[in-house]
């Protein structure tokens, strides 16, 4: 549902916020009050082209909000699927900010693309009148909305033909991939032989890698501790070692202190530190006699690790995704070297998949010829109560010279409004208002089938009056039982039928032009109506038959409206 719209510095408006409601929320106003820059301002947010000229004049830029609440899981996981946010109350808040320079568009905060926001819209909003946003004017709808009108036995044949679709395809791939000339045939078979012969000679066993990765790593600081040991015994017994030259020390501190008593505990100290050292290297040396570290066996893991890794780079990271690789090649080896046998498989098991496919396809064809009738006659009989007295609404069924994922059938709205004039598609017809009747008489039908939560109609009303107008305003009444309507109507017997009714009026204030929407309360709806009947808005004569208006709306959706339901 949209909870509200809110516009800033666009054309005419300076700010307005139109706080929508349950059922029919209807705006009316006088001719040119800017009942187009609202719809305007919609389409904008849900990515029509934007123009800086759209910027109020002395503004900086232009900005337009609607907020959404989605209640259904279903359509919260198909906008998130499209990785886009959705707030975990089901709050959708689109924005379009446009300036003289850039215009941007976001979803609850983040930044997205013109086609991002159309694939998001097509989820929560027809707005009709427009051909903007109508998801009923696409031919690649109709066969999906076909296909929900057939109910929930459809889906599980549309799920095996859709499997078997894409099992077929896999085998025609296959198939494909084997139609090869004699050179590049032997070429495969020479690299596939290769490849089987290097992962075959590697012998990889399962946890190889994780083993040896640990042996490494143990026996490498083995290495690296009995080099640093290494040093150390040559520091403290080589060459000119540390040792040699404390020994001397020790002798010639001895040979002094035998002349000076002073220096006794100093040569005591150096000769306790010389046996210290002793005692050093002894425990070294003991440590790298007795060692374990084998220099060989830490070659030969290094060595075996690397072949290991290059094996993982060429053919996939860890031993099963490369084991699963040379089984693949194995069998691909086995195909390239008798190619004739392995077309010949493949071929029978398309052959069969294709039987299966032509079985369940003629299934689903005749749910649809059987449904299609239905459908015709549902929607034929809703547009005549929306004064089509004589219109022809069909369903066009074609087969498709190869079956889809949804099986071997196409299907488009076809329609004629006059006796003698042949079947059009749906998306040809020309007049505004009478798409914008035809719509309504489809999302009356399909209005409990699809997850749109919220309609937009404009020029709903167009050339059409009395009976006519009474019989789209009862079927809007009903269909809002069912789902959010916003309406822009110059018809009292559509705005009579108001849940919430909204005015849209142009003023001066200073110096400048404003175009303001406000909600009207009971008493100044019945003004409204009163004025869109053509009289005084103030005489006690229009406010009366403004009144009798009201209650007979109100009568119908309390009676007729519940029969209308029945459509729905």
């Amino acid at each position: 549902m949209l909870d509200s719209i809110v516009v800033k510095n666009l054309a005419l408006i300076r700010e307005a916020e139109l706080e929508c409601g349950e059922g029919l929320n209807i705006l009316s106003g006088e001719t040119g009050a800017g009942k187009s820059i609202l719809l305007g301002s919609v389409n904008l947010c849900l990515g029509a082209k934007a123009d800086k000229s759209l910027i109020r004049e002395g503004a900086e830029y232009a900005l337009v909000e609607l907020v959404f609440h989605v209640d259904s899981e279903e359509t919260r996981a198909a906008i998130r699927a499209m990785e886009l946010p959705v707030e975990e109350d089901g709050t959708v808040i689109i924005s379009r900010k446009i300036t003289e320079n850039r215009s941007l568009i976001r979803v609850c905060g983040e930044t997205v693309s013109v086609k991002q926001v159309r694939e998001l819209a097509s989820l929560l909003i027809d707005v009709h009148g427009q051909h903007e946003h109508q998801s009923l004017l696409r031919v690649s709808r109709h066969r999906e909305l076909l296909d929900d009108y057939c109910g929930e036995a459809m889906k599980k044949e549309l799920a095996e033909c859709e499997e078997l679709f894409h099992e077929r395809k896999a085998v025609r791939e296959r198939l494909e991939a084997l139609d090869l000339d004699e050179g590049k045939r032997e070429r495969e078979i020479e690299l596939a032989a290769f490849e089987i012969g290097e992962i075959e000679g590697a012998a990889l066993k399962p946890g190889e890698e994780e083993e040896l990765e640990e042996r490494y790593r143990r026996m490498k600081g083995a290495r690296d501790s009995f080099e640093d040991l290494g040093k150390v015994r040559e520091l403290l017994d080589g060459d000119d070692s540390v040792l040699d030259a404390l020994g001397r020390a020790v002798h010639e501190l001895n040979a002094a202190a035998g002349k000076d008593e002073g220096l006794a505990d100093d040569a005591e100290a150096l000769s306790t530190a010389e046996d210290m050292l002793r005692g050093v290297l002894r425990s070294v040396s003991d440590r790298l006699e007795s060692g374990s570290f084998d220099p060989e066996l830490f070659a030969e893991t290094e060595r075996r690790l690397d072949e290991i890794r290059r094996l993982f780079l060429k053919y996939g990271e860890g031993e099963e995704a490369v084991l699963s690789y040379l089984e693949k090649r194995k069998a691909k080896l086995g195909e390239l070297e008798n190619l004739d046998a392995a077309k010949e498989k493949l071929l029978q098991e398309d052959r069969k998949l294709g039987d299966r496919q032509g079985a369940i396809c003629e299934k689903l064809r005749k749910r649809r010829m059987k449904a299609a009738k239905e459908l015709e006659n549902e929607i034929g009989k809703v547009l005549g109560e929306l004064n089509f007295l004589k219109a022809d609404f069909r369903v066009e069924l074609t087969e498709r010279k190869e079956p889809a994922s949804y099986g071997a059938d196409d299907a488009e709205f076809m329609i004629s409004l006059n006796p003698g004039e042949k079947l059009r598609p749906l998306k040809d017809v020309a007049s505004g208002g009478e798409l914008s009747r035809i719509m309504l008489a489809l999302k009356t039908v399909f209005a409990s089938r699809d997850g749109i939560g919220t309609l937009i109609f404009d020029e709903i009303d167009s050339g059409i009056s009395g009976r006519t107008a009474w019989k789209v305003s009862e079927k809007m009444g009903g269909l809002s039982r069912e789902r959010q309507l916003i309406c822009i109507t110059h018809l009292p017997q559509i705005a009579a039928m108001a849940d919430r009714h909204f005015v849209i009026e142009k003023a001066e204030k200073d110096g400048k032009t404003q175009t303001g929407i406000r909600l009207l309360s009971e008493a100044e709806q019945t003004e409204e109506l009163a004025r869109m009947l053509g009289g005084e808005s103030s005489s006690e004569a229009a406010l009366s038959n403004a009144r009798e208006l009201r209650e007979q709306a109100l009568e119908c959706k309390a009676q007729t409206c519940v029969s209308q339901g029945n459509h729905i």
